[in-house]
């Protein structure tokens, strides 16, 4: 054992007599890429078993896996062989660790506050343990007062977790007997194209009115009629500065306007 801890590199054949206790002896001294490979091999298994638990949670078994065999070689890296603890028992929560912080960052479609995250599972855990309880399906009430918050939240937490998986927009409902059935697309509303432009037209009107005759012809040539600086200068018999200052002005009294309605 005592040549082994001399700096010496080792090939996988070289590993297969020897223990794990000593591969992470060894590692600990020398942190030797092939004994870690080694010890990675032999323990992959745990990964396999904790990422098979969390399948069809929204996210693909092969990157769940992914992050588990990289919780396993920080765990690895972390290991004291000489506390005397079981690498499994040491490993697991780290494993579990990785996953749940990485389901926290790209497990849902849309990022919801980590705190909204947080009370959506605990309603899902409260759902269960009431349904148990109650021995009827719990009410939002029920949830508020068990978990010590308002029902406000707790609408707004299970509003959140249905984000957690997104829905196919070709997912199909019964059209009530019709022939064709009506997919989730066709039920989505979209934005009335007209409704902003009727918003900022009915503004422009109000805030015209309040202009004196010339500003509301320097405005109505300066964007309405795309004319230029220079030619309102001609029409009105004034330095382009002047239509210049004056063009400033009215934007700025537009832009208080806007600010005192929104």
């Amino acid at each position: 054992m005592e040549n082994l801890l001399n700096g010496k590199k080792y090939s996988k054949e070289s590993l297969t007599d020897l223990n794990s206790k000593e591969l992470f002896a060894i590692y600990s001294e020398n942190k030797d890429r092939t004994i870690r490979n080694e010890l990675v091999n032999r323990y992959l298994y745990i990964a396999e078993i904790l990422s098979k638990k969390y399948i069809n949670k929204g996210i693909d078994y092969e990157d769940i896996f992914q992050i588990a065999s990289l919780g396993l070689i920080y765990a690895i890296e972390r290991f004291d062989v000489s506390k005397g603890f079981e690498f499994s028992s040491f490993a697991t929560p780290t494993i579990i660790g990785e996953i749940k912080k990485y389901f926290r960052d790209k497990g849902w479609a849309i990022r919801v506050p980590r705190r909204i995250q947080e009370l959506s599972k605990k309603v899902n855990n409260a759902k269960v343990v009431l349904h148990q309880t109650l021995q009827r399906v719990p009410k939002v009430s029920d949830i508020a007062e068990y978990l010590e918050c308002t029902e406000e939240e707790v609408l707004e937490a299970m509003e959140a977790s249905q984000v957690y998986t997104p829905k196919s927009l070709e997912l199909s409902y019964d059209n009530n007997g019709e022939d064709k059935d009506v997919t989730l697309m066709d039920l989505i509303g979209e934005e009335d194209k007209d409704f902003a432009s009727l918003e900022n037209k009915d503004f422009l009107v109000k805030c015209l009115e309040k202009l004196n005759h010339m500003e509301k012809q320097i405005i109505k040539a300066r964007f309405f009629n795309n004319e230029t600086q220079s030619q309102v200068a001609k029409k009105f018999e004034v330095s382009q500065m002047t239509i210049s200052r004056m063009e400033k002005k009215i934007i700025k009294k537009l832009q208080n306007d806007m600010q005192s309605l929104s």
